[in-house]
């Protein structure tokens, strides 16, 4: 038993007590060997998460291990917790910019998620995104203005 507890202590996950123990031994063995295939399908868990929100792309991917609970519900709810929040501000500059580059400049990335002030680069990201489109449209309310005057107008050397 000290020989499976310490390979698990070092991450090893393979690492099983038999099944043939009797008795309280069986017992014992049966929840070690359970916390063991918990802890091995969690971290296969957190691979895949981090290979298919962060390496393919898919960004509504959340974990799962299924029918679990207490702190390892609570492990759960964390990741998917951190994967929402720096999905977040991917999705919403996406959807700013998109906006944009069918002419709408009234669109803006929101400030705060879920009623929290945004913070730290997700703030200095939407700070940014928000300049660029309010530049653009006074850009766009120039050359309008601009275009009225010199073309409907006929005012030659109207100025931006």
């Amino acid at each position: 038993m000290l020989t499976a507890l310490r390979a698990l202590q070092r991450g090893n996950f393979a690492v099983r007590l038999p099944a043939d123990w009797e008795g309280a031994d069986a017992k014992i063995a049966d929840a070690f060997n359970s916390v063991v295939t918990l802890n091995q399908k969690t971290s296969k868990e957190l691979e895949r998460i981090s290979r298919v929100v962060g390496k393919e792309g898919r960004i509504s991917e959340r974990a799962s291990l299924g029918d679990v609970r207490g702190a390892w519900e609570g492990w759960v709810e964390s990741i998917n917790t951190l994967v929402g929040d720096l999905v977040w501000p991917t999705s919403e500059t996406a959807r700013v910019i998109g906006a944009v580059a069918n002419g709408g400049l009234s669109q803006s990335m929101a400030m705060e998620i879920n009623g929290r002030a945004l913070r730290g680069e997700f703030k200095r990201t939407a700070t940014t995104v928000n300049t660029m489109v309010t530049q653009l449209g006074s850009f766009a309310s120039e050359v309008t203005r601009v275009a009225r005057e010199v073309g409907t107008e006929g005012r030659l050397g109207g100025q931006a």
